[in-house]
């Protein structure tokens, strides 16, 4: 199979809000965001879907050898043989495709973060890296811009965060700081058996405000001079917000449903963003 079609198949497989921003870019800079989300759909999928953990591990080191495939080598995979063009295109350094890896990996060492600084490593890895790679692929001008990608980066990441809680609880893994669940008086048992009480609530409320803040921290990063160049990021925020709203009309009920967006109201935000900006 043809290695675009093949990340193009990924990525609409996903179903992410992401991927509806993508059409709105020009074809080479389509082609290459769609293979950046594809190989991190790939390796996300190593450990959500691997259930032995050395198993997982295994297999993301044999990623990191097709990274460095890509920077020197043939790399065999098809979502490599596409990033293989982009990189050099848009000069994406190889280091941070592997702390996309690095993040992934996590997963399978810390099913919990004490506090939020230990949670924003995971967080940067994961999301921010991803964010300043669409940068540059997106395109700028002004340093400033890549402050914006790792803030909305960060946002973004919190945003699946707090919609995915009971997703994630079911697989073992609560990424709510555990010192701020202890001050709003929710347990790790409150999480995995899906009570959500008055207190949780409050819980998720807090998580709701700091990534608001995430987004607004985000917007303000961001120079007048890349805003048309960076479109694509303010077209999925739009969208991510809306699930924070959703989420908190919903009165927090995460824990046994997953929040969502109907794909019509999501075209609808994206045109409405798209005017705005």
């Amino acid at each position: 199979m043809d290695p675009n079609q093949y990340c193009a198949d990924k990525a609409r497989q996903s179903g992410s809000s992401f991927t509806g921003s993508f059409r709105f870019l020009p074809p080479d800079k389509r082609r290459a965001m769609t293979a950046l989300y594809a190989f991190c759909r790939e390796v996300d999928d190593v450990v959500d879907e691997c259930s032995e953990a050395e198993v997982a591990r295994t297999t993301l080191n044999w990623w990191r050898g097709e990274v460095a495939a890509i920077y020197g080598g043939i790399p065999q995979h098809p979502v490599c043989q596409a990033l293989a063009p982009v990189v050099q295109q848009f000069n994406l350094p190889q280091e941070h495709l592997l702390e996309i890896i690095d993040g992934m990996e996590m997963d399978l060492d810390q099913p919990r973060y004490a506090d939020f600084k230990s949670l924003q490593l995971y967080c940067y890895r994961v999301a921010s890296v991803v964010g300043q790679l669409s940068a540059e692929i997106f395109g700028y001008r002004d340093r400033e811009t890549l402050k914006y990608a790792h803030d909305l980066g960060i946002a973004f990441q919190l945003t699946n965060i707090i919609r995915d809680v009971g997703e994630d609880a079911r697989r073992n893994r609560i990424y709510l700081p555990m010192d701020e669940m202890q001050q709003f008086g929710v347990t790790a048992d409150d999480i995995l058996n899906a009570r959500e009480t008055d207190n949780f609530r409050k819980l998720m409320s807090y998580q709701i405000e700091r990534a608001r803040r995430y987004y607004r921290q985000a917007f303000d990063h961001l120079p007048a001079v890349d805003r048309k160049a960076q479109r694509a990021g303010l077209l999925m925020a739009a969208v991510y917000q809306a699930v924070l709203d959703e989420v908190e009309r919903s009165g927090c009920h995460v824990l046994r449903e997953r929040v969502s967006l109907g794909p019509l109201y999501k075209v609808w935000l994206v045109i409405q963003a798209w005017w705005r900006n």
